[in-house]
């Protein structure tokens, strides 16, 4: 029998490739398959890529001070529990986007026209916000502006003026200096983002006992619930001459009642199940929010944020630190004692406020 040679004629013939290597045939599902796992890669590092940029857009909105560098000076101990104390201000500057919300231009000034020291206890399952109302003559310490110049120490000044004379650092440091207590952060947002966060989450419901008519702040409101946008919670927690007597004192229970109302609401929505919804009030709110360097971050602040996830805003208590009306000008107060050290040692001591040192005389209770 003779062998059949198989010649190279004879087999399938291959193109071979410029370096001489042969490149193997993909089939049409393998196409397909490549085709998808590239598509998917584009999409990942696109998604990647926007999240980046979204991160950066929201970090960078966040303004921030360096408290131990701006005050500059002795402060009170920090309290050893691992309580927290933060102060919170709204500001009022009459330029920019603010002054048609604040009443007109007055040169690019501003004021802390809303201040609380809310006290978080150890354990963060509760706290407190202790309103200062605007108009109690405290003393001033001795403050560095932001140019650098020495500002004098001054002695029955208005609270709201000091943000006005020297800034956030001088207001912290006048806070620590009346209360004894250590401020371990700072939060302040301006008039013009506080319209835009309600926007930004729907509205924020209030009920009011009593029909509120302020022609001054424009807020016109029957008794019983309201949804309010941002516009009309502005005016909200502005008015004073439809509430009480008329001054400051009957706005700050106005200004609790919403901030506890804001709480809830942001609290009872579903943020995850919208990222738009969810960025839409991440950016309103960074875009107005200024801190200190340690929740100058959204990273910094979604820790702080999960740190008080046990904290149920209905269940906040709410205080107005207790004032008298001055004795030269009683279209000012002061602060009232013993009532106001009680309020301010039990925060120090991270103890129960006593009921005492809630009454405040110029409310009659």
């Amino acid at each position: 029998m003779t062998d059949t040679v198989t010649t190279p004629a004879a087999r399938p013939s291959r193109r071979a490739k410029p370096n001489g290597r042969k490149r193997k045939e993909r089939t049409r599902a393998q196409r397909v398959r490549r085709g998808i796992l590239w598509t998917l890669l584009v999409l990942v590092l696109a998604a990647a890529g926007t999240g980046y940029w979204l991160y950066n857009r929201l970090d960078s909105n966040i303004e921030s001070i360096d408290l131990e560098d701006a005050i500059n000076g002795e402060r009170p101990e920090k309290l050893a529990t691992g309580a927290k104390d933060i102060l919170v201000l709204g500001s009022d500057s009459r330029s920019g986007d603010n002054k048609d919300l604040a009443g007109g231009n007055v040169g690019g000034t501003a004021r802390s026209d809303t201040a609380m020291v809310v006290h978080i206890p150890e354990g963060r399952e509760k706290a407190v916000a202790v309103s200062i109302p605007r108009d109690t003559l405290v003393s001033r310490p001795e403050c560095t502006k932001k140019d650098g110049s020495t500002l004098a120490p001054a002695e029955r000044v208005m609270f709201n003026s000091v943000y006005t004379s020297a800034g956030p650092a001088c207001v912290i440091k006048t806070v620590e200096k009346m209360s004894g207590v250590r401020i371990d952060h700072y939060m302040e947002i301006d008039f013009s983002g506080f319209k835009e966060l309600v926007d930004a989450i729907g509205g924020v419901t209030v009920k009011v006992e009593e029909p509120i008519h302020d022609k001054e702040s424009g807020l016109d409101l029957t008794a019983g619930s309201h949804k309010l946008n941002g516009t009309e919670s502005l005016a909200f927690v502005r008015t004073r001459h439809g509430v009480g007597d008329g001054s400051d004192l009957g706005r700050i229970g106005l200004q609790q009642q919403f901030m506890m109302a804001l709480l809830t609401e942001v609290k009872s929505q579903d943020l995850l199940g919208s990222p738009a919804k969810s960025f839409k009030i991440a950016d309103s709110l960074t875009k107005s929010l200024t801190t200190d360097s340690g929740l100058d971050s959204l990273t910094k602040l979604g820790e702080f944020a999960r740190s008080m996830d046990g904290v149920d805003p209905a269940s906040m208590e709410t205080i107005m630190l207790p004032v008298a009306y001055d004795k030269v000008d009683p279209n000012r107060v002061v602060a009232a004692e013993p009532q106001a050290g009680q309020l301010w040692k039990a925060l120090r001591d991270d103890t129960e406020i006593p009921a005492s040192a809630k009454k405040s005389p110029a409310t009659g209770g």
